[in-house]
């Protein structure tokens, strides 16, 4: 079995096709028989560096700015869908799996081109424009949460798919080692901070005025982000406490360390919330009609997690400070986590493209 699998733009759409990809091959595909289709963005590097087989062409996505490449897209989706068309015929390709992204468009319309069967996941609880035009054309549509059936209805709520470590994760068996290796006691009260790849400004700041608050009762693990660690470890270097590095590949280990994290609202880190019953302070990034908010909407009528406004640091702060300081309350958020948790997600899907479950 070979399959076609389109993601492209952002994290929120590869990792968790990465995690599909992941599972598939668990189950027996081999990694040269899921090939990746993408643009030249984050998908150009992580997926290869993954081990998988990369077609990268030559798209877009609709500037929301007056553009001449606006002009130039119908063309180039066009040679876009005829380059993946010509690979799943030569590979022999038996589905095509979407997740969003400038690619999907073209991915799907090679895919009825070629006639092999459609099978979409959207992230976020407000669809993206591209994953809305092709789903029409899936045989089978998934989504991460459930405010995305409101654009969406015949899909099925499943979760994102996630790594396998944070899929399996369990707190008891992970947290005395986790802290550990971050050099925090099993006692200490631990907030961790988290605000993606490159950091977010707001949340450092945040960060900062939490790690340097005389009544600190707490450590922090701050993740900044790779554009902002130098600036932030040199005023960290002298607070007791404060732990901070500029990026996080083993997650599971952070969740494992912390009691409350601090984040933005993207799909993937809610998702982990969930998964690893982790509390969380969301704040959603200011952008995008508010899809962030609406990504934690589950969530946080679960009990499991606070959204506060980007409003001011302290305002943000103290928030976060009324959590940590109410043992009940974290225990409750924890607790609640359960009632979401779609750890399953990766599997469903794979059952799906190996055609072991009827949708």
């Amino acid at each position: 079995m070979k399959i076609g699998i389109a993601a492209a733009g952002s994290g929120g759409h590869v990792y968790p096709a990465l995690a599909v990809a992941d599972e598939l091959v668990r189950r027996g595909i081999d990694q040269d028989d899921i090939v990746f289709f993408g643009g030249d963005r984050m998908e150009a590097t992580a997926i290869p560096d993954a081990g998988y087989p990369f077609v990268g062409v030559d798209i877009h996505g609709l500037r929301r700015s007056l553009s001449t490449d606006n002009l130039t897209l119908p063309v180039k989706v066009m040679r876009a869908r005829n380059a993946i068309t010509d690979r799943i015929r030569a590979d022999g390709l038996s589905a095509m799996v979407v997740f969003g992204g400038y690619i999907a468009g073209p991915a799907a319309l090679a895919a009825r081109r070629t006639g092999i069967p459609l099978i979409v996941h959207e992230a976020n609880a407000v669809p993206g424009l591209a994953n809305r035009l092709v789903a029409g054309r899936a045989k089978t549509v998934y989504v991460a949460f459930a405010p995305a059936l409101e654009q969406l209805p015949d899909a099925h709520v499943i979760g994102s798919p996630l790594r396998h470590d944070i899929a399996t994760f369990d707190r008891d068996a992970s947290a005395q080692a986790a802290r550990s290796a971050y050099g925090v006691r099993d006692d200490e009260l631990v907030l961790g901070v988290v605000g993606g790849s490159l950091g977010a400004s707001f949340l450092n700041e945040v960060a900062e005025a939490l790690a340097t608050r005389p009544d600190r009762t707490y450590e922090l693990i701050h993740v900044t982000g790779t554009d902002h660690f130098e600036r932030i470890s040199d005023i960290a270097s002298g607070v007791r406490g404060w732990h901070v590095i500029p990026f996080e590949r083993d997650m599971a280990r952070f969740y494992a360390a912390v009691d409350l994290v601090l984040c933005r609202g993207g799909a993937i880190t809610v998702s982990e919330l969930q998964a690893t019953g982790t509390p969380g302070v969301i704040v959603p990034l200011p952008a995008g009609g508010g899809y962030q908010a609406r990504n934690a909407e589950d969530l946080v009528r679960a009990g499991g997690a606070l959204v506060v406004d980007q409003t001011t640091v302290d305002e943000v702060a103290g928030a976060v400070v009324a959590v940590l300081d109410d043992a009940d309350t974290l225990a409750t958020m924890s607790a609640a986590e359960s009632e979401v948790d779609h750890r399953l997600a990766a599997s469903i899907m794979a059952d799906e493209i190996m055609g072991d479950r009827d949708a």
